[in-house]
């Protein structure tokens, strides 16, 4: 089983060796305490989650079932990687569940940002233990706790879903083969088992996912307004260097409309706010310096491509006063 605490003296992970080492331990860990029995996994496609399946898959195969769930928030192309990935690469065995529907419909007319994320949140616990329950001979549940969430969880700093054990009704052993992992030495530790470089460095993305970069309440237009302009940012980043060099950077549709003119005619569309912040800790951030051609650029994709969407603004401020995320 893995180290329920990080040692004092644990040197930082950094190197292909060391994650080498890190690896092969897990390994035995893993088959030690699972032994044949299977493991259940919510598999985001974030680099946490991503890791622990990885080390899962590569230690015990077809006994890990991976869950992924797309609530209809996920960035474009997301799901399609971690189908891509995990089931057509990896070989893992991945139940897919599309809940676009379910979460949508449970959301429709919901603006509060807080009661928002309860019913992500709530309803994401909910496909989960549906489709556990579909399942037999599950005695484990796979997390990607790491050590962070552990220690701000200790501290009251904040409440993590995976930190603070399992829903009563869920009587499963934890496995948490990263949880001594600082962020930095997970994403070196997937990189060693093979994950894309675009899932191991993936940016931030908060749990609600395009639910907070949706100001308001959601609709379904405004949220592909939302996933499309990510794209497109995410896209011209990739471009012009500044993917890696950025620390988060993302679109946001605010519940308001402006008048402006297309094709020769008025329209009455969404304005889209591009937020682009570097930051060492989250506890404080500054506003990236986009180039300003390259900020045109994307003024004019976003406006031409993004249906619904006739202007581009640039969220100036820093954090403080500003958060990183709009809810």
């Amino acid at each position: 089983m893995c180290d329920e605490r990080r040692p004092n003296d644990m040197e930082r992970i950094t190197t292909p060796e060391q994650a080498d080492d890190f690896i092969e331990h897990q390994y035995a860990s893993i088959r030690e305490q699972v032994g044949d029995r299977k493991v259940l996994l919510a598999l985001s496609g974030g680099v946490d989650s991503s890791v622990v399946a990885a080390l899962l898959i590569k230690a015990i195969g077809k006994q890990l079932v991976c869950v992924h769930v797309n609530h209809g928030l996920l960035r474009k192309g997301e799901p399609e990687q971690v189908i891509d990935v995990f089931r057509n690469q990896m070989r893992a065995n991945l139940i897919y569940v599309d809940a676009t529907d379910r979460f949508l419909d449970k959301l429709a007319g919901v603006s509060d940002p807080e009661t928002k994320r309860k019913i992500i949140g709530g309803e994401f616990i909910k496909v989960f233990a549906d489709e556990a329950g579909k399942l037999k001979g599950i005695k484990f549940l796979a997390q990607g706790t790491i050590w962070p969430d552990i220690l701000e969880s200790e501290k009251g700093i904040k409440a993590h879903h995976n930190a603070g054990g399992l829903p009563e009704d869920m009587d499963f052993e934890l496995v948490e083969p990263i949880k001594i992992l600082y962020k930095d030495e997970v994403r070196v530790v997937g990189e060693r088992l093979g994950l894309p470089k675009s899932m191991v460095y993936r940016q931030p993305f908060p749990g609600p996912g395009l639910g907070v970069r949706c100001v308001g309440a959601i609709t379904r237009d405004r949220l592909e307004a939302v996933r499309e302009s990510d794209a497109i940012l995410r896209e011209e980043f990739a471009k012009h260097g500044l993917e890696g060099k950025v620390w988060q950077y993302f679109t946001v549709v605010p519940d308001f409309k402006s008048t402006g003119i297309k094709d020769g005619k008025r329209s009455f569309e969404w304005p889209v706010i591009i937020r682009a912040v570097n930051t060492k800790d989250a506890m404080t951030a500054e506003v990236e310096d986009i180039p300003f051609e390259l900020m045109k650029h994307l003024v004019n994709r976003i406006t031409t491509e993004v249906k619904g969407v006739n202007r581009v603004l640039y969220d100036f401020t820093p954090k403080p006063t500003g958060t990183i995320e709009y809810e």
